[in-house]
């Protein structure tokens, strides 16, 4: 595992045990730190995609009717004159959410961290299996170029909702991203789903097999936790929602009725008997649910590493907070009928189903208060990666509020399908893990390109972006509470919400402006790889291992040996030491006990 990396001449090919070319290092790479990288910007590039179709679709909900040069210039046929047309509105719903669930918040946040800090924080040379992640970046890339091709689909993109329930997407007639479009979609998740799985796997064995001597379970930074633990609700689920896509295929192309049944089209009864499209719910949602804790767990493990680093504090409650991700996983797994309370279900497994997601609130709780107790009495350094972190804090807990209503199976039934649910997921899974996210390329930037990010331009888009987040997502509440469905290109023919019109202006404007202030965050991740600050070793004063390896990536990781770990992560501020932190290689003093909590 190790050999190769030791001995070699370090200086003119980064350790790597051949001359490496540019397509060995940069393209075809095997090392988890590239690899790393190439996620994070093909997520970085999707979520660009991902931000500009909301835009699009807000300025339609904002000013309906209304003429838009940037609509003809970018939808083409799909808005004649600059009106949109009702199609692709539903077609720009549907892949924005499919992009920023998929392809930006799973893959720009398991994909780009648990493969830059899993090898690195266990003391690791590389991921167990270097081709398999390779494999992995690459089914991932093809996928998010087909999901993109799909787009220019001459009868559109599929637009049954991200959801892509039954029979909008099973029937190839049904409308017109229905067709090609559609089997685009399909193609693509399959694609991604086998690039999470071989993820998912290497992580988990890398996690397992490949942990430096001291390093115990519970001596892991709680970022790896939550990765480890992501990567097998992931292996446990994801497989079901391959199943779905294979039997909606089916559905399709080859005359199966597995969610088809009693069809009519224009007075024309259609051959289908006997499926449910009920079923399809089901199976979706099985992966569905606990996809939104795939998403969250890794914004949750980066923040908690965040917090304790940047309040010069240990983490409070370590084991409650690994405990808390455990209950997570394990609960994830049987909620999945929240989503379904007004198909029909039984209402003794409506209040089960309740029931199950109401408990989930608990080891959220639990985390939340032990963030909230890490910073008081901390010595806090804001710095753009902390200021993130306490945002994610806040977004989650808002969000996780309203998360409380649409979990009981009676309240629900006012609020589904309203704007009351697009702010909540919004709030605690969209924004949440976006500043997960943000906070995670700040803190670790200097670890992947050795420069640092410009800590003002972070400022700025910290603020702007956390008060358009509020100013988009809160307002939505209320229209969503006032009765204004989901998913409708124009509310004008309605008119009992004519007073909401002037909240969706509002809400609108907080978009355009939160979107536009990324700008601020890509200059600075694009300009500070070959401008900024060049970094220390160590610039946080962290006590993780990633610091303790040299700033120039090399393969392998650690010139020589290995560190071996003789303390848990979390030694800061700890009485008897000169530094107000103590890395976890450096070795106990006499008569110093290790800290458990």
């Amino acid at each position: 595992m190790s050999a190769h990396a030791d001995n070699h001449d370090h200086d003119d090919d980064h350790g790597h045990h051949h001359k490496e070319t540019f397509v060995t290092k940069y393209i075809f790479s095997q090392d988890h730190k590239m690899i790393a990288k190439q996620y994070l910007i093909t997520g970085t590039i999707m979520g660009v995609i991902g931000v500009l179709m909301s835009l699009m679709f807000r300025m339609q909900i904002a000013w309906p009717e209304e003429p838009n040069v940037l609509f003809e210039a970018l939808l083409g046929k799909w808005a004649p004159d600059g009106v949109m047309d009702a199609d692709i509105y539903l077609a720009l719903v549907t892949i924005h959410g499919t992009i920023m669930v998929f392809f930006v918040l799973t893959a720009g946040l398991s994909g780009t961290f648990s493969n830059l800090l899993i090898p690195l924080q266990i003391g690791a040379r590389d991921m167990a299996s270097g081709f398999l992640n390779m494999v992995s970046y690459w089914l991932f890339f093809l996928s998010s170029v087909i999901m993109v091709i799909s787009l220019f689909v001459e009868a559109g993109p599929a637009a049954a909702g991200w959801t892509i329930y039954p029979p909008l997407s099973a029937l190839p007639m049904a409308q017109g991203g229905s067709g090609m479009g559609m089997t685009l979609w399909l193609v693509s998740m399959a694609i991604f789903i086998a690039s999470s799985l071989l993820g998912s796997l290497n992580y988990i064995v890398t996690v397992i097999n490949l942990r430096t001597k001291g390093m115990s379970m519970t001596r892991l930074p709680l970022t790896i936790w939550a990765f480890f633990v992501t990567a097998i609700i992931g292996v446990v689920s994801f497989p079901v929602l391959l199943s779905a896509a294979l039997l909606l295929i089916m559905d399709r192309s080859f005359g199966t009725s597995f969610f088809l049944s009693d069809i009519f089209i224009q007075g024309e009864v259609l051959h289908y008997q006997g499926g449910s499209p009920v079923l399809f719910e089901h199976l979706f949602w099985f992966l569905g649910h606990p996809e939104v804790y795939i998403v969250i767990l890794p914004a949750m493990g980066l923040v908690s590493e965040i917090m304790a680093s940047s309040s010069r504090k240990p983490i409070f409650g370590y084991r409650a907070m690994i405990a808390s991700i455990l209950a997570i996983a394990f609960l994830s797994t049987i909620v999945w009928g929240h989503h379904m309370f007004i198909s029909g279900m039984n209402p003794f497994l409506g209040s089960v189903f309740t029931f199950t997601t109401l408990l989930i609130a608990i080891p959220s709780a639990v985390k939340a208060f032990n963030w909230i107790t890490t910073l008081w009495k901390g010595n806090l350094q804001l710095n753009p990666a902390m200021l993130f972190s306490i945002g994610f804090v806040s977004t989650f807990i808002t969000g996780g509020l309203t998360g409380i209503i649409l979990g009981d199976s009676a309240l629900d039934i006012n609020v589904h399908d309203t704007y009351f649910v697009v702010a909540h997921f919004h709030l605690v899974m969209g924004i949440s893990a976006l500043y997960g996210m943000f906070a995670g390329i700040y803190h670790w930037y200097p670890k992947m390109f050795g420069r640092m990010l410009n800590k003002n331009l972070g400022y700025i888009h910290f603020w702007i972006t956390a008060v358009c987040a509020y100013g988009v997502f809160f307002p939505m509440h209320f229209i969503g509470m006032a009765g204004l469905p989901r998913r409708y290109y124009t509310n004008s023919n309605f008119p009992l919400f004519d007073d909401l019109a002037n909240v969706n202006v509002i809400i609108t404007i907080f978009a355009l402006i939160g979107g536009v202030v990324q700008i601020v965050y890509l200059y600075n991740f694009f300009a500070s790889m070959f401008y900024g600050k060049k970094t220390v070793q160590n610039p946080w004063r962290s006590t993780t291992l990633e610091w303790t390896a040299p700033i120039k990536h090399i393969h392998g990781n650690w010139e020589g040996e290995i560190p071996h770990v003789h303390r848990w992560a979390y030694d800061y501020s700890k009485p008897g030491h000169d530094d107000d932190f103590v890395p976890q290689n450096i070795p106990l003093k006499d008569g110093e006990e290790e800290l458990q909590h």
